[in-house]
């Protein structure tokens, strides 16, 4: 299957994203739900949730402002 067909989304722990923090900053995230997405404020980065799994790496992060 090819294309981009948007799964749904698998629910994520909150207790798993509680404690979570920026790999950049080590501040907490904000969880965006609608988004599927862990917001770095301090570091201007957003770290998606893909199938219930949070992506902490930088290179996968959108930046919030450019």
């Amino acid at each position: 299957m090819t294309g981009n067909t948007t799964a749904p989304h698998r629910r994520t722990d909150p207790r798993l994203l509680e404690a979570l923090v920026c790999p950049v900053t080590g501040t907490l995230l904000r969880y965006d739900a609608e988004r599927q997405e862990l917001i770095s404020e301090k570091a201007g980065l957003a770290f998606p949730i893909r199938e219930g799994i949070p992506i902490m790496l930088v290179d996968e992060a959108r930046k919030l402002h450019e």
